[in-house]
């Protein structure tokens, strides 16, 4: 229903309204116009603005096609394919914004003296990769996986923290960059949306919009864009530094 081209032109305040939607389909396809724009804390006018970019006349078309699409997924018992997923991802790093925001992220982390990496299980993972390929290209990084570990001050003097989270609502990592944060390191966050507690904390966020897959409470979404927006920051961070 929402096309990466949409989402692409999707304003902040029409990002927060999307991410709420997309979690609470069986709410919205019975709220009033004014109802949303109450729970989301936006404007009917933002609300209708948006229903337009999404190809729809106004609210009431978008609530019917909000409903044809949530019974086309129960059918399927699925949202998107991995596969179109990560396409319609993809497609989004090609906008001059999104290129723009990565060299501006890469801009603060040549600058920083070393890059500490975060992130908890599969995302801990990553950032042991994430500093490997960075300290590949010249670049002094580490990475913390135990969301426990004492941190001391020479840990983060003059550092970026990057921080990985599908979710990024996990409260152990909140509370670490937090410390980070009051340490003085420049968090970046990347994240599965905008919208998460840590995006909100961070200094710099990417988000990668890619569909939310579960077994049981094991999350399984793809982490295929992380590796992807970890090696071209290092490679834009390479470049800043020559």
């Amino acid at each position: 229903m929402f096309t990466s081209k949409q989402i692409a032109t999707f304003s902040d305040l029409e990002h927060s309204l999307y991410s709420y939607i997309i979690k609470n389909i069986d709410k919205v396809i019975y709220m009033r116009i004014r109802d949303l724009a109450n729970v989301t804390h936006v404007s009917t006018t933002t609300i209708l603005r948006f229903c337009k970019k999404i190809d729809c006349d106004g609210f009431s078309e978008f609530k019917v096609k909000l409903k044809m699409y949530q019974e086309g997924q129960e059918e399927r018992n699925e949202i998107l394919t991995g596969e179109k997923s990560l396409t319609e991802f993809l497609e989004r790093t090609l906008t001059q914004d999104f290129q723009s925001k990565i060299s501006d992220i890469a801009k603060v982390i040549a600058k920083a003296q070393r890059v500490v990496f975060i992130g908890i299980g599969s995302s801990g993972i990553l950032a042991e990769y994430g500093s490997r390929y960075f300290s590949g290209l010249k670049k002094f990084a580490f990475y913390i996986k135990d969301p426990f570990l004492p941190i001391h001050e020479q840990y983060i003097e003059d550092s970026v923290t990057i921080v990985l989270s599908v979710s990024g609502e996990t409260s152990t990592t909140l509370a670490q960059v937090n410390q980070f944060k009051q340490e003085g390191s420049v968090i970046v966050s990347i994240t599965n949306n905008a919208d998460s507690a840590l995006a909100k904390l961070s200094d710099h966020n990417l988000a990668y919009y890619v569909s939310t897959e579960f077994i049981g409470n094991t999350n399984l979404t793809t982490q295929i864009p992380v590796v992807y927006l970890l090696e071209r920051l290092a490679k834009a961070t390479y470049q800043e530094m020559k």
